[in-house]
């Protein structure tokens, strides 16, 4: 990729997080008073983190903590008037934008050493060269999910315990404090507080370098909360520590999950190319100079979400064209003719998904699409949380699948087979079929479909043109396409049927 594409591709990402800024205020903070009884994904229950009764709204202890908030509107400052206004745009929704920065911001590979070797970024040691991580597509689809299953949990334990206790922000006990964010659920645990807890730990997890930034917006959420008159100190207290304790088992999660073997070994590499060779294919290898090792090959048989370890294999496509027959012969022709005689709308297209340095990368790129959809919803915390928290379940598990395809595959690209063929796009760093664009892109046009079916049709054209893009691009061949489209849907289908039973779906 030229620096030139790269300065563009770079900008194109930050005007997608700069655009999200200007997002309407959240008006439905309450409201689905049964989440509590929504099915549990990771959790046991609601019950499995512990959440002790609230003190009396007429104690003195309680009496103090509305003093305080009282004077603290009396002399509220103009950033902290800015902060109440930014958190109003909801809780779930903000801290996805600020993950989507975070991503685009480590979306960078490492460089190589002097040797011709590459570093990896090591978790344990994340302020070395190269930092920890590098957010390649699979690394950030497993972080949004993670962050989003997490809130969504955390969240449906809040609201269990909310309208058990059911007591009443601290602006509906004392009319001297002004209601600042709209409150439309009992404040005790605070939601705010909750998805403040959670989101932080997590995100200390996925991004250390970032420990200092993530803290410090953390605790300008919560008080932001407490200025607001929609949570007192206790309320904060209750919600921070159980968004920590529901953090702390997904954690738990992310240690086992197969993420940390994801690379693989070079006896690895080796053993994948050799497996292509005996089946008489033409097997992947970097194009790069020096040859970069594959991007998680391994990743595969990364930990899924909605789907087993049998069923990644069981939807896991046919094989792709052989290398040396007349159907591959003719898909490369129309990958070079597609590129030779690119339109400047194609073109188009093609930079708009490229998706690549210094992006939110592709599932990041649907996260921005889905955002101003939810956002019109009018849906309460809890319910936003589930739409995300399914968004991301299926693009994580999409890449789970897609890698499993790629490297049980391990087939070359169409410039591999071709080295005359200029693509417009830079070349990923891992074997041609399926496409992950395509796979991930209808994965979350089914969730989509589903979670807001007035604007299918819209969800399947952004599907349809991501995945042709990677044609347009040069770097995938119309079979890594369709099939990959086929194989996301069916993905995307584990994802709609959990959400239909998970007791939400009778909004």
């Amino acid at each position: 990729m030229t620096r030139m594409l790269a300065r563009v591709i770079g900008a194109v990402s930050i005007g997608m997080l700069a655009l999200s800024s200007a997002s309407p205020r959240l008006t439905a903070q309450g409201g689905d008073a049964n989440a509590g009884d929504w099915r549990m994904i990771v959790l046991t229950g609601p019950t499995q983190i512990a959440v002790p009764p609230p003190g009396q709204t007429g104690s003195v202890d309680y009496q103090a903590e509305l003093t305080a908030i009282r004077n603290a509107q009396n002399r509220l400052t103009k950033a902290q008037r800015a902060s109440i206004d930014y958190w109003s745009r909801g809780s779930v929704i903000r801290w996805n934008e600020i993950l989507m920065e975070l991503v685009a911001n480590s979306d960078l590979p490492p460089a190589p050493n002097p040797d011709g070797s590459y570093p990896a970024p090591d978790a344990n040691n994340p302020f070395a060269d190269p930092r920890f991580p590098f957010a390649n597509p699979p690394y950030a689809a497993r972080a949004y999910s993670y962050v989003s299953v997490a809130q969504y949990e955390a969240l449906k334990v809040a609201w269990y315990y909310k309208y058990l206790y059911n007591r009443p922000a601290p602006s509906q006990v004392d009319q001297g404090i002004r209601a600042l964010l709209p409150v439309n659920a009992p404040a005790y645990p605070s939601e705010d507080a909750v998805v403040s807890g959670v989101t932080a730990e997590l995100l200390k997890l996925l991004f250390p370098t970032e420990v200092e930034k993530i803290t410090l917006k953390a605790g300008e959420h919560r008080q932001a909360a407490l200025l607001s008159g929609r949570a007192s100190s206790t309320d904060l207290a209750a919600g921070l520590a159980l968004g920590q304790a529901v953090a702390a088992v997904f954690t738990a999660r992310a240690g086992t999950d197969g993420m940390r073997t994801a690379g693989g070994s070079p006896a690895l590499w080796q053993a994948l190319a050799d497996a292509a060779s005996a089946r008489g294919e033409v097997p992947w290898h970097s194009m790069e100079t020096p040859p970069r090792p594959p991007m998680l090959p391994v990743f595969g048989s990364v930990r899924a979400w909605m789907m087993t370890p049998a069923e990644i294999i069981q939807e896991r496509p046919g094989p792709p064209p052989s290398t040396s027959s007349p159907l591959m012969a003719q898909e490369l022709a129309e990958v070079k003719n597609t590129v030779k005689n690119l339109t400047r709308e194609e073109l188009a297209i093609a930079l708009k998904w490229s998706d690549g340095l210094s992006s939110p990368t592709p599932p990041g790129h649907w996260n921005f699409i889905a955002a101003p959809y939810f956002q019109k919803t009018g849906w309460s915390e809890v319910r936003m949380a589930r739409a995300y928290a399914l968004l991301n379940m299926t693009m994580h598990d999409a890449a789970v699948a897609c890698w499993d395809t790629k490297f049980t595959y391990f087939n070359p690209r169409p410039s591999q087979l071709d080295p005359e063929l200029k693509t417009a796009l830079g070349l990923p760093n891992f074997p041609s079929y399926t496409s992950g664009h395509s796979t991930f892109s209808s994965a979350a046009a089914e969730v989509l479909s589903y979670l807001i079916p007035g604007e299918a049709a819209y969800f399947r054209a952004q599907m349809e043109e991501a995945a042709i893009s990677r044609l347009y691009g040069g770097i995938h061949y119309r079979s890594d396409i369709e099939v990959g489209k086929d194989h996301g849907a069916r993905i995307g289908g584990y994802t709609v049927r959990f959400a239909r039973l998970d007791g939400a779906d009778g909004r």
